[in-house]
């Protein structure tokens, strides 16, 4: 299905391009008590959203690895031994497959309904640096294209009820094996990345999009696959060679209380893409891209399917990334509706990562992926020394790919924000055929900001009790 076209507000605050300085602009009365109390009604779906998710429940019956021929020894390969044990667990009716503590060397796993991959404190699933261990290429999503491509690290597809928890270590051990090299160079990954947006462009059968062997791009660390009740608690996830944890098509997803250590290119903490009703709440992101990135889909194989992702909350998360703390896009041709984000720190003192987040809202559309985003909320955050600004909604991404799909970003609020340090508070870029609409600040305190915003194609901007390096803004 795709996503409905969502009538956008018929106030103006802004009628053309430009450069504001902080504080220059001046709505009027009326229209800044509008956007508070519009972000208010809209953050009273979050209790109704909260209850609609449930993390999956699994019966008390435990298969240790170790009971299957694993060997805790770094060195075994135990790929065998957690696939029957996975195995055997399903068979049962479901229950935990236990990893005791030791380093467990493994190829892809694949996890089935009703199965927790519980990874105990003092465990650590450490995966192979050999492609060839992640090979019968499977079904997935690479960079918001449907392909045949080398497996996840752990995978499910079309599964209920399945998880991965434990305080133990997950180890994608990126850096002994060839990805980052085929990111780093381009020369490996750049023309199958090519190919496949072409395939996807073209419509060229899914089934005939077959990369893995002999190919070069990258499997996601643990990705969930068209699956429902999905759980992903507690772990600890280093080094993964692409995006982190990544459910796509899945519905009911909780992800809470994992730290994710992501230091190499293109390694982004979370995508939830085309999924719906998803709670990220206590994660820590220390990444080399995005944090928390919602997507649906890209260009023209996003709107083939045609699905959406909504009903998204983000609670009590550490950001520390390269990027965006909470993202949404680029890949987001299905559409993206309600997204809250509350109560997140960026850049923390305890928590300050390899790099300082640039914008602690990320929103990246184009033309080319085309569709609606229709609803971010961000509340609460707390955080200093961003890099570039605060909020960064850039209608025009990537603007060498051209494109001539309508695009719509509407109804952007950021509100009880207390961001000390960074370039500007906004840098908003609508297009003139497709302008950005309805974006609103309420209630944000902002200090160490060292210049003005830079406004282009905006309609209905407002502010409401914003105060920057102490000057309410009129």
């Amino acid at each position: 299905m795709h996503p409905h076209p969502w009538h956008a507000s018929r106030r103006t605050a802004l009628k053309t391009g430009g450069v504001l300085a902080a504080g220059a602009l001046l709505p009027t009365a009326s229209a800044l008590a509008a956007p508070a109390l519009a972000s208010h009604d809209s953050w009273r779906q979050v209790p109704r959203i909260l209850a609609r998710i449930r993390p999956p429940t699994f019966r008390r019956r435990c298969f240790d690895i170790t009971d299957y021929g694993a060997v805790g020894d770094g060195r075994t390969k135990n790929t065998a031994a957690l696939r029957a044990a996975v195995a055997a667990c399903h068979r049962a009716g479901g229950g935990h497959v236990v990893v005791p503590a030791g380093t467990f060397l493994t190829g892809a796993i694949h996890l089935r309904s009703n199965v927790d991959l519980h990874v105990s404190e003092g465990a650590t699933l450490a995966f192979s640096p050999d492609p060839a261990d992640f090979l019968p290429a499977v079904l997935t999503r690479w960079e918001g294209t449907e392909c045949y491509n080398y497996s996840p690290f752990i995978y499910a597809y079309g599964q209920r009820n399945v998880a991965v928890t434990g305080r133990g270590t997950l180890d994608g051990q990126a850096r002994l094996g060839p990805w980052e090299s085929w990111y780093r160079t381009s020369g490996l990954q750049g023309p199958d990345q090519k190919l496949l947006r072409r395939m996807g462009s073209t419509g060229v059968p899914v089934k005939d999009r077959i990369f893995g062997a002999d190919h070069y791009l990258r499997p996601k660390m643990v990705q969930f696959y068209r699956c429902r009740n999905v759980l992903v608690s507690d772990v600890t996830i280093v080094d993964p060679p692409m995006w982190t944890v990544h459910p796509v098509l899945c519905t009911n997803v909780t992800v809470r209380g994992i730290t994710v250590e992501s230091t190499l290119h293109n390694t982004d903490g979370c995508d939830p893409e085309s999924s719906s009703y998803v709670h990220i709440k206590c994660c820590r992101f220390n990444t080399n891209d995005d944090c928390v990135a919602v997507k649906s889909g890209r260009d023209e194989d996003g709107h083939r399917i045609g699905v959406p992702s909504e009903n998204i909350v983000v609670q009590d998360c550490a950001f520390s990334g390269r990027w965006g703390g909470i993202t949404v896009g680029s890949e987001m041709s299905g559409g993206v509706r309600n997204v809250f984000a509350e109560r997140c720190r960026v850049n923390a003192l305890d928590f300050p990562g390899r790099y300082p987040v640039k914008y602690p809202l990320y929103v990246k559309a184009s033309k080319k992926r085309g569709s609606v985003i229709d609803g971010v909320y961000v509340r609460k955050f707390t955080g200093r020394a961003v890099e570039r600004e605060i909020a960064f909604v850039n209608m025009n991404y990537n603007n060498g790919e051209g494109g001539t799909l309508p695009v719509s970003v509407r109804n952007i609020h950021l509100s009880e924000m207390r961001i000390d340090g960074a370039r500007a508070v906004l840098s908003l870029v609508g297009l003139e055929t497709d302008r950005l609409r309805g974006v609103h600040l309420s209630h944000c305190t902002f200090t160490g900001v060292r210049g003005p915003d830079s406004i282009a194609f905006t309609d209905d901007l407002t502010f409401h009790r914003v105060t920057v390096n102490g000057v309410e803004v009129p």
